[in-house]
């Protein structure tokens, strides 16, 4: 079996590579390319993933290539996990929101739609040589904007599932909370990507008994402050809001917080380089500590569990991943792309069947659909009015002046990413 990773170089992908170690029986990788065109960071995380491969048994190879037609060619499986612009896009896209009062974030708000206008068309690209490479390749998207490049991609016709690590973290968390294993609980995860809620906790599977009233009830503090919420919104709420809900629930407190400390993107570039130091010692051979911190949490499990499924060797048959809507949401178009268990095989995801949503949750998902349509639309065809409607529908921005400035600096910051600029 061969994988290859896009965006190999990434500090992520020792997380990965410790996950295909560790669960080689599950996926059983005979070949691994890590593909990114820059080779010193490649050369210093390939070097990395070879000594954890070696220190664990692992009988794979691992290839590294900034060549990406050779690096896909044969590939069974294909993940993506590209940052388009580096660290710096990302400082921008977290910076130049926040001149007009809006939340500076690197996948919601107009942060976001920066970032979907430079991935999608490289994504498209790449996806269409993995297409010649191989047809029958699947391609795994852990690259954000998931949801917008996830529909780009089935839209084209690719073999394509997204993936987020935010349900199988909170998966782990309140399997920890409640004394049991992971694979004893299932969620009932539902929304869009990076707008979801955990509207049960099951034990046992799809139809067990709901324990998220004893979770919240026992724990609900704990949770409140994993999410930076008031406690009382959770009950309130009765359900677990996924932590990026608080860039909506708390819109202006965030961007006040954001206003007076570094940005994440400062601390993540500062984290990168600590990391590619400590990737350089050759007598390291294990992901180190500080990798916990970067984010990415469990990823590697989640990406390993969904190629098993879609390569037929094995894998949970129940996964939240990202995928068309096709009626699961009756007040989204089928061709939507919502994040929600699905059952996984060879022949792709469907999603299962979920509660039915209170309007409260309902009418925000249908109203950051109308915006990923609209993000699309300008990833794909370009032009100012395309992103000043995009900006203007999304529940974040919605007022005319923030959307005409917000277009400009958008414009203006990522001018080389654009085409059509």
């Amino acid at each position: 079996m061969k994988l290859a990773v896009v965006g190999g170089g990434s500090t992520y992908t020792p997380e990965l590579i410790d996950g295909f170690a560790r669960l080689r029986d599950t996926l059983p990788i005979s070949e691994l390319v890590l593909i990114d065109p820059a080779a010193d960071r490649l050369d210093l995380v390939g070097g990395l993933a070879r000594r954890i491969f070696a220190k664990q048994g692992h009988p794979g190879k691992i290839v590294t290539t900034s060549d990406l037609d050779a690096g896909v060619e044969g590939a069974d499986a294909v993940l993506l996990q590209l940052r388009v612009g580096g660290q710096a896009a990302r400082l921008q896209d977290e910076t130049w929101p926040l001149e007009c009062g809006c939340v500076g974030q690197e996948t919601t708000g107009a942060g976001g739609l920066a970032k979907a206008l430079r991935t999608v068309p490289v994504v498209l690209d790449i996806a269409e040589r993995v297409r010649r490479a191989n047809p029958d390749a699947w391609i795994i998207d852990f690259t954000n904007p998931v949801g917008i490049v996830t529909r780009a991609l089935l839209q084209a016709g690719h073999k394509a599932v997204g993936l987020c690590n935010v349900a199988i973290g909170l998966q782990r968390k309140f399997a920890a909370l409640l004394h049991v294993t992971p694979a004893e609980v299932h969620l009932d995860h539902v929304g869009l990507n990076h707008l979801t809620w955990e509207l049960g906790v099951r034990l046992g599977g799809p139809q067990g008994d709901n324990v998220l009233p004893k979770l919240l009830a026992e724990h609900g503090d704990a949770i409140a402050d994993d999410l930076r919420l008031p406690r009382q919104v959770l009950d309130r709420l009765g359900v677990v809001p996924s932590y990026y809900l608080r860039y909506f629930y708390a819109h202006d407190e965030v961007v006040r917080e954001l206003g007076t400390k570094p940005s994440r993107a400062a601390e993540v570039a500062a984290m990168e380089r600590e990391l590619l130091a400590l990737y350089a010692d050759p007598a390291l051979d294990e992901k180190p500590g500080l990798l916990a911190k970067r984010g990415g949490a469990f990823y590697s499990e989640a990406a390993v569990d969904l190629a098993a499924s879609l390569l037929g060797n094995g894998g949970s048959p129940v996964q939240v991943v990202n995928t068309y809507n096709n009626g699961t949401l009756p007040f989204l178009a089928d061709d939507a792309v919502i994040e929600v268990p699905a059952r996984v095989d060879g022949t792709g995801a469907v999603p299962l069947p979920v509660p039915e949503l209170d309007p409260l949750y309902a009418g925000l998902i249908a109203h950051v659909t109308a915006y990923e349509d609209l993000a699309l639309e300008a990833a794909l065809r370009g032009g100012r009015d395309r992103v000043f409607r995009a900006l203007l529908a999304h529940p974040l921005v919605g007022q005319y002046d923030y959307a005409d400035g917000l277009t400009d600096r958008l414009i203006e910051h990522n001018r080389e990413h654009l085409a059509w600029a």
